[in-house]
């Protein structure tokens, strides 16, 4: 298991992150944050490491978060 699962009870966002993230992903979520964690608990997410942040990609979206703070900074669409 690695630190962001492992965390995955910090994980949190800012309202800015809540707007970006909402848009980026035409998402209608009300609860971003319960809607990032469903897809970064999937048995399917793929999760990286990269210097400061956490990358994980699942279905056609990839999420980033500070492996410090655990904040989700963004989340897109990925293509292909």
């Amino acid at each position: 298991m690695n630190d962001l699962i492992e965390n995955i009870d910090k994980l949190h966002t800012t309202e800015m992150g809540v707007e970006r993230i909402k848009r980026n992903l035409a998402l209608e979520a009300d609860d971003v944050v319960s809607w990032c964690r469903e897809r970064i608990l999937d048995k399917n997410a793929r999760m990286e490491r990269a210097g400061k942040n956490w990358y994980v990609v699942t279905g056609n979206q990839r999420i980033t978060i500070n492996a410090h703070s655990y904040t989700i900074i963004t989340a897109h669409k990925v293509k292909g």
